[in-house]
């Protein structure tokens, strides 16, 4: 994603379109049956698995933890990225990348670093205010990068990671006891009242300075988390704060907004949000198998089946092509926020095309907001794997074989590719290549975390086991769903049951 004042970005694309707990953690993981894995990655996956750990621990500051929001560019941090980066120091110490001592090292210096940074009111000189963070900082000092905004969904991706990290390291050593107390802090520190309306609904963010158009008299961006989107994961960690919860409306407040873009799309029935990134964020730390709020559960559905339907979607309008692009199809598809070849206006086939730079494909589902102009991400289907293994696993294979080392490199895929790009053509970034057509320069820390943690649920669930049903991090999950009025719909469900208010 780019900075504040370089285009347009996620913001802009919405726009348009405790030591009590502590004291209860259980012996380590590594010890425990959630590492025998319940499935294995062949070869493919597992390189892509390896690959996508390596790009978070390769290109953070060791010294800070702070990760950029791509590579390569060390310019600015991305706090979204660096909650994935934290989510991804669990899996590599599962999976033996790298030692558990030094993926706790590297937690740690992060926890410390958005811990111990300056919080407040002013413009300048500040990591961020009320325990939110700033969505980009700088790399070098950890302060607000320009004049973007304090976000609440930025804030929410990191604090994932930070709960994450306090579940899996629950060792005895001095390093997991404070990975434990820090992150379990941060997110106590957040005043979720800040952000929230009276309705319970949260703001997408908040801006230090005066008079901003698109703003309250309260610096607060008029944009609110609602609809159906990525959103979800904001309104549920904010309801089970023990410290500063928002009103306790505010599912109820967010399900009034969703029901609009429930349809049918290539033969399924779902909640629509055109890209794929939507359907994939919160569901990378919350299991919603099995489980059912009163929105799902009057339309004999849940949040998991959704995505998986969309999914589906996806790849069934890939195969009808209804924009006639190359190389669409069953073995290539996948629609989502990306990098694109830039605002260039080409006459393809005999018809002008506008491709787009950094937008939120997809096709146009319930949202009615979707743009398709051939640009492929491949991490719109391989974030999905989870959801729809079978069209998705055979779509990681075939967008390796048949585009190789055009796309796919030291980190895995790159953000995007437009085989419909003409070779002649000059794109404002990135390449164009034989094969692939346009190909993207870079890896998005965003795109890679949730490849690497889908993966990693799909083969084990992880994650899903640490955020939701671990002693001292299972609790919050638990709580904020049991707040939203989730309940169990099916045997995978059973494990909300045991929260206790």
């Amino acid at each position: 994603m780019k900075p504040e004042g370089a285009g347009p970005g996620r913001r802009d694309i919405l726009r348009g379109c405790a030591a009590a707990a502590l004291a209860a953690a259980s012996p380590p993981l590594a010890a425990r049956a959630i590492e025998a894995s319940r499935r294995s990655l062949d070869a493919v996956l597992a390189d892509l698995h390896r690959r996508t750990f390596f790009y978070f621990w390769e290109t953070s500051d060791p010294r800070t933890g702070l990760a950029p929001d791509n590579w390569p560019n060390p310019d600015f941090c991305s706090i979204a990225a660096t909650g994935f980066a934290l989510t991804a120091y669990c899996i590599g110490a599962r999976a033996g990348y790298v030692t558990r001592e030094a993926a706790a090292k590297r937690t740690l210096a992060t926890l410390r670093t958005f811990w111990n940074g300056p919080q407040g009111p002013a413009a300048t000189g500040m990591m961020g205010h009320k325990g939110f963070f700033y969505h980009f900082l700088h790399m070098d000092s950890a302060l607000r990068y320009k004049s973007v905004e304090l976000s609440s969904v930025d804030t929410t991706l990191f604090l994932l990671g930070a709960l994450s990290a306090a579940a899996f390291f629950d060792g005895p050593s001095p390093a997991e006891a404070e990975i434990r107390r820090i992150g379990v802090a941060l997110y106590q520190r957040v005043d979720w009242t800040f952000m929230a309306r009276p309705n319970g609904l949260i703001s997408m963010g908040w801006h230090p300075e005066p008079g901003r158009p698109n703003h309250g008299p309260d610096g607060l961006i008029d944009r609110n988390w609602d609809r159906y989107n990525e959103g979800m994961m904001v309104t549920l960690l904010a309801l089970a704060s023990p410290t500063h919860p928002s009103p306790p409306q505010g599912w109820e407040s967010w399900t009034a907004t969703i029901g609009g873009t429930w349809g049918t799309s290539y033969g399924e029935t779902f909640l629509g949000f055109a890209p794929l990134f939507g359907h994939q964020y919160s569901h990378c730390w919350y299991d919603f198998r099995g489980i059912a709020d009163p929105f799902m559960r009057a339309h004999g559905s849940d949040y998991f089946i959704n995505s998986a339907r969309a999914t589906r979607a996806q790849r069934r309008y890939a195969i009808a092509n209804p924009g006639g692009f190359k190389d669409y199809g069953t073995d290539a598809w996948g629609l989502t926020a990306c990098r694109g070849p830039g605002y260039v206006k080409v006459d393809v086939g005999g018809r002008p095309v506008v491709f787009e730079g950094y937008s939120a494909r997809g096709p146009r589902t319930g949202d009615g907001e979707g743009i398709d102009d051939g640009t492929i991400a491949p991490t719109a289907g391989a974030s999905s794997i989870a959801f729809a293994p079978e069209i998705c696993a055979p779509l990681i294979h075939s967008l390796r074989a048949r585009y190789g080392d055009e796309i796919y490199g030291r980190y895995g895929f790159v953000d995007a590719f437009n085989p419909s790009f003409p070779r002649t053509a000059r794109p404002t970034n990135g390449s164009v290549r034989p094969r692939a057509g346009w190909t993207a320069d870079a890896w998005l820390g965003i795109d890679q975390g949730p490849i690497l943690i889908m993966l990693e649920n799909h083969r084990s669930g992880l994650i899903w086991d640490l955020f939701c049903r671990s002693p001292l991090i299972g609790r919050i999950a638990r709580r904020g769903l049991a707040r939203a009025d989730f309940r169990a719909a099916g045997p995978a469900g059973a494990w909300l049951a045991k929260e206790t208010q």
